[in-house]
């Protein structure tokens, strides 16, 4: 056992992920984990090494110059856009929203990341404090989490009624494709993250003082609800994978190939104007596509 997953009293939630780790997490999620500090690629994740720096850098830096791109042609044009981030906890959405943002204007490429609802929140349609948010002319809305809260983490956690569930499957069809079909380019990914690595990457939060703003009692309570997690996310997928407003599943235990794919499923879904499609390409297919590739 390293010195990383001891658990002194100032750990955050009084060291709960390391007492997961010891004592309930799955066996073959302890003998997974071990000792180590680099990523868990075990299968059926498709690569058993990292995506390599060097060429991982060279490919974002390429990658981001068309981001500047697209930048300005949303400008130039009016565009809108909407990308929704979802996945499990440590799934890696923020890392991959913040290389997608990082060379980007603040004023077009606009972070939403919305607290849990107040009680006015609570009191209005569900929908009404997204729509808040979404984008005018010329902006680009990166969704950390969205809407598909109520599915997912309302869901495992009682947060919502199963009518209100219910009612959130037959309206967002509808709700998704108003934004299309006025204009709004919509792209919605789920970063899929596996149980090892998942608890990989608590353990070393948990023991960062630099990383510990990330943890949450949500992230603590849900690792006992894995199998919950799961069953809720395939129900959302086979509800609201649709025609006008697809999925795209991207299996996030390589953040570095992670980032890379989610920058490309987003550049290759809309046509903006010069995209070097030779730069851009279609996303690594061996991670990145429908529900049909989503595991648990």
């Amino acid at each position: 056992m390293s010195k990383t997953h001891d658990a002194p009293a100032e750990l955050p939630f009084e060291g709960a992920i390391t007492r997961f780790f010891e004592t309930e997490a799955p066996e073959s999620v302890r003998k997974a984990i071990g000792d180590s500090h680099k990523a868990i690629l075990m299968p059926p994740y498709p690569y058993d090494e990292r995506m390599d720096k060097d060429e991982y850098e060279e490919t974002l830096y390429k990658l981001q110059i068309e981001l500047a791109r697209f930048q300005h042609w949303v400008q130039k044009t009016g565009a809108r856009v909407v990308v929704v981030f979802e996945g499990r906890d440590a799934a890696g959405k923020g890392g991959t929203i913040k290389r997608f943002r990082e060379n980007m204007n603040p004023r077009v490429a606009r972070v939403i990341a919305l607290p849990k609802p107040t009680p006015t929140e609570m009191g209005q349609w569900y929908f009404q404090r997204y729509i808040a948010q979404l984008p005018t002319a010329g902006q680009i809305a990166l969704f950390d989490r969205s809407w598909y809260n109520r599915p997912v983490v309302e869901r495992v956690f009682d947060f919502c009624t199963t009518s209100e569930r219910d009612l959130f499957f037959q309206q967002v069809p509808g709700f998704e494709r108003a934004l299309v079909q006025d204009g709004i380019h919509l792209v919605k990914i789920w970063l899929n993250v596996g149980q090892a690595e998942q608890l990989r990457r608590f353990l070393d939060r948990e023991a960062d003082p630099l990383k510990q703003w990330k943890l949450s009692q949500i992230d603590v309570d849900g690792l006992r609800r894995w199998k919950a997690y799961s069953v809720a996310i395939r129900e959302t997928f086979d509800a609201t994978h649709l025609d006008h407003a697809p999925w795209t599943i991207i299996k996030s235990d390589d953040k570095r190939r992670a980032r890379i794919a989610a920058i490309r499923a987003v550049l290759s879904a809309i046509p903006y104007e010069g995209r070097n499609d030779k730069i851009v390409q279609t996303p690594d297919p061996a991670i990145c596509g429908g529900p049909d590739i989503w595991d648990d």
